[in-house]
């Protein structure tokens, strides 16, 4: 299969790393310095646990220069950067592409499908610590690297066979791959993790050890979960775990310096991810006629801060 990955930071630099080290054709599509060091130096991974991986031969290009038909498009892009992804899939997907957007957000895959009827836009997302520490090189930080994608009730699974088998490729070159048969449940049960801690993150200007036992940052973390779990159930999800337990207790296995992509992008001044992990929720809310007066009130200060 020809894989194409959008977006080469944490995410999307694992994902590639590891299906290219393992002997897959995988077209990077990346900009700048990022993309200028990989042409020549290759990608490089830096794994806390396992030992690093090295790419030497990587195939790399910016999206405009992307000329092929690929099997499979992993989406790995920030929200902010979604028109982008969606004239990309336009422009070079087939009718028998897989379009796989691994995104924070909570449903990228059904907003990326109304503006691609004719594609095959699944949901998705994955569970790592991992960013990209210089151009050409990636840091993974511990051993997790899980990926969901599935398709949507009532959604056309003609492609079903395919994406089964992209679960067996993922998991030959070692990644923990799942072709779930409920990705609405499988996104939401990680968004409801996700996008608490960066919200509460956010708004308490915390770190992961701020939303450990005790205080206003870990009081706003778990609020914020349980309106998450409402919508949910309001969705008619069926949680595996019950969302607030078990995102106290990965909050409370993490080290106590951990910060989200969005606390970093908002401090550096840049867009972020605000609009779909909170202003998104507040959506559903309206939607699904579910209360979330924290994800409210984080909204509404978002927009006193002028948050992009």
């Amino acid at each position: 299969m020809k894989f194409a990955i959008l977006g080469a930071g944490g995410t999307g630099g694992c994902v590639g790393g590891y299906l290219a080290h393992a002997g897959n054709d995988v077209t990077f599509l990346a900009r700048g310095a990022h993309l200028a060091d990989m042409q020549k130096n290759g990608l490089t991974i830096h794994r806390s646990e396992g030992g690093d991986i090295h790419v030497a031969d990587v195939k790399a290009c910016t999206a405009d220069a992307y000329q092929e038909t690929p099997d499979v498009l992993f989406v790995c892009v920030k929200y902010y950067s979604i028109d982008d992804a969606i004239a990309l899939a336009r422009r070079v997907a087939g009718p028998d592409t897989l379009v796989i957007p691994i995104l924070n957000v909570f449903g990228t895959g059904e907003v990326m499908q109304k503006e691609l009827p004719d594609i095959t836009c699944l949901d998705g997302c994955i569970y790592i610590w991992a960013l990209r520490e210089a151009p050409g090189v990636i840091r993974q930080d511990g051993k997790i690297l899980r990926v969901f994608y599935g398709f949507r009730p009532g959604q056309d699974d003609r492609l079903a066979p395919k994406a089964q088998e992209v679960e067996k490729i993922l998991r030959d070159a070692g990644i923990h791959a799942h072709f779930s048969d409920d990705i609405r449940r499988d996104a939401l049960q990680k968004f409801a993790f996700v996008s608490p801690m960066g919200a509460a993150g956010l708004y308490c200007h915390a770190v992961s050890g701020d939303m450990q036992p005790g205080g206003r940052a870990r009081e706003t973390f778990v609020e914020l979960i349980r309106e998450v779990k409402a919508l949910g159930e309001a969705m008619g999800v069926k949680f595996e775990r019950e969302p607030v337990e078990a995102g106290k207790k990965l909050m409370d296995a993490s080290s106590k310096d951990l910060t989200t992509s969005m606390q970093r992008d908002v401090a550096a001044g840049g867009a972020s991810e605000f609009a779909g992990l909170v202003d998104r929720v507040v959506g559903l809310g309206k939607k699904y006629h579910v209360e979330v007066p924290m994800y409210e009130k984080i909204s509404a200060w978002g927009k006193e801060q002028q948050i992009k």
